[in-house]
């Protein structure tokens, strides 16, 4: 068996301070180097602490010994009083917005595509997941950034749940799913807990969000805006250089009503629109093949024709969907006929230039 460094820390978690924390969690370990058999870190501790831990020392050496596969172990203890030690880093998110030029590029990213609704409920993050992955099984280079900070589903929707890393307390390191770089503020909370901010917090999170995030070079970051016309949306249409927005909306009159005051506000914001999706079109009785319109059908298309914007898709309403979303991976992942529609959806988008 070939022990790696994490096997390394695992074992160390036993050997404890005379605090009572383990050597791991104190972030006392630096200079760790695995080679075959052989084990060699430093121990960091403050010069006053030096002399009375070299138990611990023994202890770390004795620890790493033991373990099946290692013959060799060099532990140093060293103490260091040049300057004082930076504070761990910070992942809070949140807090008032610094100063930015409207309309900014984020570095690394072609193309911004926002998703997004004029209601809750009509299926815009399951959208967005989707048209994520299938963008990424076209080839592009894809972001997904989950902006629906009050209901953040994306974690779960693309299974993923561990918390993103900052090496330097400023940059956030993105988590990578079904080929899709990705990010939601769902991963810096446990998973019920509420986010209970007003507006100049939530505008601070999406700056973050947007610049803080180690991107990479992305051909275009899909965005998952909240339901609604408010501050996120207006701060993400006002501050960055969105290519274009799709508006999602179920065929009933009470979404297409909402999805109307969504298109108003890109445009009073000169936010290309760049057309429309009907989710929830229809439903196909698996047992006897019926075709219902639960909630109605056509709808969106007619409003897309009617205010001269592209229909894009017509999605129809399945179990299939929602339970891939439940466990963590996009129906748009898989070979289900619906993937095909995602498909379709991404390659008209790539070859319209906009993704």
């Amino acid at each position: 068996m070939v022990l790696k460094r994490d096997d390394i820390l695992d074992c160390l978690r036993a050997v404890k301070l005379p605090d009572g924390r383990d050597i791991v969690t104190a972030d006392i370990i630096r200079a760790l180097v695995v080679d075959g058999s052989t084990v060699q870190f430093v121990l960091e501790v403050a010069p006053e602490d030096g002399p009375k831990l070299g138990p611990v020392r023994d202890a770390a050496q004795a620890a790493v010994l033991a373990l099946d596969g290692i013959t060799k172990a060099s532990v140093m203890l060293t103490a260091h009083s040049a300057a004082p030690k930076a504070p761990p880093p910070n992942l809070k998110l949140g807090g008032h917005p610094k100063p930015a030029a409207d309309k900014a590029p984020v570095a690394g990213v072609d193309r911004i595509l926002a998703i997004a609704s004029g209601k809750g409920g009509v299926g815009k993050s399951t959208v967005s997941s989707n048209l994520a992955v299938a963008l990424a099984k076209q080839g592009r280079r894809v972001g997904l950034l989950d902006a629906d900070i009050y209901g953040p589903s994306q974690p779960r929707m693309m299974g993923m749940s561990k918390r993103p890393a900052s090496p330097d307390g400023k940059t956030i390191i993105p988590l990578h799913a079904h080929g899709v770089t990705f990010m939601s503020i769902g991963l810096m909370l446990k998973e019920d807990e509420a986010v209970v901010w007003r507006g100049p917090m939530l505008m601070g999170a999406l700056q973050q969000m947007l610049g803080q995030v180690q991107w990479g070079e992305l051909d275009v970051l899909i965005v998952d805006l909240p339901p609604g016309t408010g501050d996120v949306q207006i701060t993400l249409a006002q501050k960055s250089k969105v290519t274009g927005v799709i508006i999602v909306s179920t065929p009933q009159d009470v979404a297409l009503l909402d999805a109307r005051k969504a298109i108003n506000m890109f445009e009073k914001t000169d936010t290309p629109v760049l057309g429309m999706i009907e989710n929830m079109s229809s439903y196909l009785c698996p047992e006897c093949g019926h075709e219902a319109h639960i909630f109605g059908h056509g709808g969106a298309k007619a409003d897309a024709e009617r205010l001269g914007l592209p229909f894009l898709a017509e999605i129809p309403l399945d179990l299939d969907v929602r339970m891939a979303g439940d466990d963590g991976t996009p129906i748009a992942a898989t070979d289900h006929p619906i993937a095909d529609i995602y498909a379709k959806l991404a390659a008209r988008l790539v070859d319209g230039g906009m993704a």
